[in-house]
């Protein structure tokens, strides 16, 4: 039952007056469809919270059905439909608190409509407003939509900062966003999945939300690479019955010996996720009946604390008494948990066909945390000292992202941040035996980073398990670190080369900056000193112009250059008092050169794509060789600075950063009807060695399918050969005709598509 409402027009300056009388009127109440989901919402809060305000749940509620009174989706229902689907995902799934269900209610009413932070505010209290502030993009122009995207990404980092729940609400705002996504253009679609894929779903694994992060990483992969989503949901489907089978003769010996020795469990079966699923299918270049590992058992204790580890335990010697455990593939993350606090023993054995099985064996606390992260620590967080550490671990590794970053790099801070959040982790010790969750492939580098700030800065050599390495090395999980300073050093640039930390880059970028900054200080000083002698004085813009003509994007870039030692002030003086600028030879050949690229490209190019639905003549095409698109490829263009297209696969590993850093820039395209044009491609063929496989391969590829070979290499070892293909092809179907063909050929095992 809802608040109806009469009046939709009334004068801003009785805005507060309004919604304050909606807020405090309940006499008057008509039916209305959203009624059950609103008591659906409330039942959910009473079940699944620790405490619940029902009337500041319903009063969020009225105010933000008032709010969008006049605005719908892009399906056409009314938008109320999707703060409520937000709120019942925060209640339901992540199971925060009642003002986080209200703040989910009413997350757009201050970005959307005349509602301001003041109202929320004097209506709800500051924990509300605050939530909502978080969640409300920043209005405002920038030079581009890049970099107003990476400055609410900034702005949403720093709420999370101040009040963790802030993020907890955008996860639930952009999982509910990505089921709805069908509705909106294609090119949108493609913007907001990429998005979700480089930044949200990585974000929503590092606090831990494993359902939510699994379930955005499969929406994403089905806007992105529909073919491969569809084609695993038919494998999985195809052999359901035979997965069914295997993991009931699995479970049955292992139930009936858990029962023997009084365990309180539960046994699940689980098929990984589509999106893991994937990448293990591009890692390994194989197909789906070839990836072993796409299920697991999953073993929940009913028991906790120091006995519920000890039952863990337990459990895995009794699965390794009855199956064989493969040593490599044992992982301990009940001593050492992951960073979001993840707990569980992994192991995979073999069955009695010889099968890989991988067993999961977890508390129902540790399965809590698994599931929902800092979300079930910030429940508890009041419960436990052990609680209470893990939150402060969460909220410090917040408020680090935030420390010292320039301002002015506000794209290059998201690009960075989202490089951080999806690594394997790796554990090493200090000299005093302190365990340090670092991602794969960090070095001491990031290791004094890590321990500080000024450690950091001030490193010049460390040593690994009591010898010395060089500070580009990487480290394993189980290495001692101790890491040598000297107050005389400071960050060298190059190190920007292999750290891989986000608190190490953003340092010693930021150093690397000011360093900068200084140059250009002292650039102006060396021009203000040269130019003051030459009695020449310029204003800003002339001094815009001079950069301009010289071919400097800006005018601090050519004070750099001026101290640099690369460009000479008497140049300058030259041109402001004569007009002429000298012109290098390497700037004519780079623009000579780069003229003819362009020609290459546009004879090639210029009539197989449409470009957002038009057939453009004349315009220079560029297929991209970090995937080699061909017509039937799902692609996008992205329009570089010179002007050009650049055509790329969606599925391609530069789209997340194209998308994300350059939305503005991005093209939607669609083949359009050939000439005779060939695109390369590259295909990966396995097999089975023998004498002539060069020749049939040869055979089939340039005889059969008239296909042109650009080359070919094979290396055998041990009975096997793996070849490399380099074939020119004139679209997809051409590329299906030819790896079907090569599959026939005896003795070979697979052939796989590769993108360089």
């Amino acid at each position: 039952m809802l608040l109806s409402y009469v009046t939709l027009e009334e004068p801003y300056h009785h805005l507060m007056l309004e919604a304050s009388s909606i807020l405090k009127e309940r006499n008057v109440i008509v039916e209305d469809p959203f009624s059950k989901e609103l008591d659906d919402l409330v039942s959910d809060c009473h079940k699944y919270l620790s405490s619940v305000d029902e009337v500041m749940i319903r009063r969020a509620f009225r105010l933000s059905y008032w709010a969008h009174r006049n605005d719908r989706r892009a399906s056409g229902e009314l938008y109320i439909s999707h703060p409520l689907a937000v709120a019942r995902i925060v209640a339901h799934e992540i199971r925060l608190d009642d003002i986080s269900v209200g703040a989910a209610l009413l997350h757009d009413v201050v970005e959307d409509t005349d509602l301001t932070i003041e109202i929320i505010r004097s209506e709800f209290g500051e924990q509300m407003a605050l939530l909502i502030d978080g969640l409300t993009k920043i209005r405002g122009i920038y030079s581009n939509r890049a970099l107003g995207q990476a400055e609410n990404v900034r702005k949403l980092i720093l709420s999370m900062a101040q009040d963790v729940r802030v993020i907890f609400v955008k996860f639930a705002d952009r999982l509910h966003n990505m089921k709805t996504l069908e509705i909106l253009p294609h090119a949108k679609q493609l913007k907001i999945a990429t998005e979700t894929l480089s930044l949200f779903a990585p974000l929503a694994h590092r606090f831990g939300l494993q359902r939510i992060k699994t379930e955005l990483e499969d929406l994403s992969l089905k806007i992105l690479e529909p073919e491969a989503y569809s084609a695993i949901i038919s494998g999985l489907k195809g052999s359901r019955q035979e997965r069914e089978t295997h993991i009931h003769r699995f479970i049955v010996p292992l139930r009936k010996s858990l029962i023997q020795h009084g365990f309180d469990f539960e046994v699940k079966g689980r098929s990984k996720n589509l999106y893991s699923i994937f990448q293990k299918m591009r890692k390994q270049n194989k197909p789906l009946n070839e990836i072993y590992d796409v299920f697991a058992i999953r073993i929940i204790l009913n028991s906790e604390g120091a006995k519920g580890k000890e039952d863990c335990w337990r459990v895995y010697s009794i699965i390794t008494d009855l199956y064989k455990p493969l040593p490599e593939r044992f992982r301990d993350f009940i001593s050492v948990p992951k960073s979001n606090g993840y707990q569980s023993l992994h192991t995979t054995v073999l069955d009695a066909e010889g099968h890989r099985m991988e067993v999961q064996i977890r508390t129902q606390g540790m399965h809590e945390i698994a599931e929902r992260g800092v979300a079930a620590h910030w429940k508890y967080k009041e419960g436990t000292d052990a609680m209470d550490v893990k939150m402060d671990q969460f909220l410090t590794w917040v408020h680090d992202l935030m420390e010292n970053p320039d301002a002015e790099q506000a794209t290059e801070f998201v690009q960075e941040f989202s490089l951080d959040l999806y690594t394997d982790e790796i554990y090493v010790f200090t000299p005093r035996g302190d365990i340090k969750t670092l991602p794969k492939g960090a070095t001491p580098v990031d290791f004094a980073f890590q321990i500080h700030t000024d450690v950091g800065f001030h490193c010049i050599g460390a040593k690994v398990n009591g010898k010395m390495v060089p500070l580009s090395h990487k480290l394993r999980s189980g290495d001692q670190v101790e890491v040598i300073t000297s107050k005389k050093m400071t960050a060298n640039p190059g190190w920007i080369k292999f750290v891989v930390t986000h608190k190490a880059r953003s340092r010693i970028r930021h150093q690397i900056n000011e360093q900068r900054r200084e140059a250009v200080r002292y650039g102006r000083r060396l021009w203000d000193k040269k130019s003051k002698r030459a009695r020449i004085k310029l204003t800003e813009d002339e001094l815009n112009r001079l950069a301009a003509q010289f071919k400097y994007s800006t005018v601090s870039q050519m004070f750099y250059e001026i101290s640099s030692g690369l460009l000479d002030i008497q140049d300058l003086i030259q041109y402001v008092r004569t007009g002429d600028a000298p012109e290098s030879e390497e700037m004519v050949d780079n623009q000579d050169s780069q003229a003819s690229y362009l020609e290459h490209a546009q004879d090639h190019g210029s009539e197989t794509l449409l470009i957002n639905g038009e057939r453009i003549k004349g315009l220079a095409l560029i297929y991209a060789s970090c995937c080699n698109p061909i017509p039937g490829d799902a692609v996008f263009g992205y329009t570089s600075k010179g002007g050009t297209i650049n055509i790329h696969r969606t599925g391609c590993r530069n789209a997340a950063h194209l998308f994300v850093n350059h939305p503005d820039r991005i093209q939607s395209c669609a083949w359009s009807r050939q000439k005779d044009v060939r695109f390369i491609v590259g295909l990966r063929v396995l097999g089975e060695d023998r004498v002539g496989i060069i020749h049939d391969l040869t055979t089939v590829i340039s005889r059969n399918l008239k296909t042109n070979i650009r080359s070919i290499s094979v290396k055998t070892e041990d009975g096997f050969f793996e070849g490399t293909l380099i074939l020119q092809v004139s679209d997809l179907e051409h590329l299906k005709r030819l790896i079907e063909r090569i599959k026939r050929i005896d003795s070979v095992r697979g052939v796989y598509r590769f993108e360089e």
